[in-house]
């Protein structure tokens, strides 16, 4: 059952993984509820066991993180994160929070868009917050493009290693269940032999 569930998971992320983790960040990057560092630590650890290429899984991740920034930067910068929040309330993005980006941003400057990559909400309004700011394209693109670079190289290099130790270790738990079952058995009957020796033992002392 555990090899089946494992190849499930398998099939699945590879067919779909890229697409997933390109759509999860892309999205997550300006304002919406989406778990893209989730998924993409998932498709890393699943990588390890080549159901992914981790190379161009880290990739197409970069690449959703630096165009849903983008995305973000436009909306700040047109004035749309008012519609953003208007509708945002529904799935939690509220005035409060792009307001704390606001002023992060506005306190440290363009270089804390690396640091907000790895910080929650931060990471999701920064591109808003920039733009909102009037904070100039290329110089948000520059800190935008190191910060997300960084962020994937992390998080995908952390998953990719721990998956490759607990894939190791569920193939290995799969090739000694039967034995552990074995052992297991073995250990239920000794015991089961020595309770029938306790309460035959107590009877006979009872007798006496």
């Amino acid at each position: 059952m555990l090899a089946e569930l494992v190849h499930i998971i398998h099939r699945s992320i590879g067919d779909y993984g890229y697409l997933a983790v390109f759509l999860a960040i892309f999205l997550e990057d300006f304002g919406l509820p989406v778990p893209g560092e989730t998924l993409l630590v998932t498709a890393a650890a699943v990588a390890a066991q080549h159901a992914l290429n981790i190379w161009l899984l880290a990739g197409i991740a970069w690449l959703g993180a630096v165009f849903g920034d983008n995305v973000g930067f436009l909306i700040g910068h047109t004035g749309g994160h008012v519609l953003l929040i208007r509708y945002g309330n529904r799935v939690g993005l509220t005035a409060d929070n792009l307001a704390k980006v606001e002023r992060f941003v506005e306190r440290y400057g363009a270089p804390i868009i690396v640091v907000a990559r790895f910080v929650v909400i931060a990471r999701q309004l920064n591109g808003v917050a920039a733009g909102s700011l009037g904070m100039h394209w290329l110089r948000f693109l520059a800190f935008n493009c190191i910060g997300a670079a960084l962020w994937v190289g992390f998080w995908s290099t952390i998953a990719y290693w721990l998956g490759k130790g607990v894939f190791s270790f569920l193939a290995t738990m799969q090739s000694v269940e039967p034995l552990a079952i074995g052992a297991g058995c073995a250990v239920l009957a000794l015991a089961a032999t020595y309770v029938c020796w306790r309460i035959r033992r107590r009877r006979q002392m009872g007798r006496m």
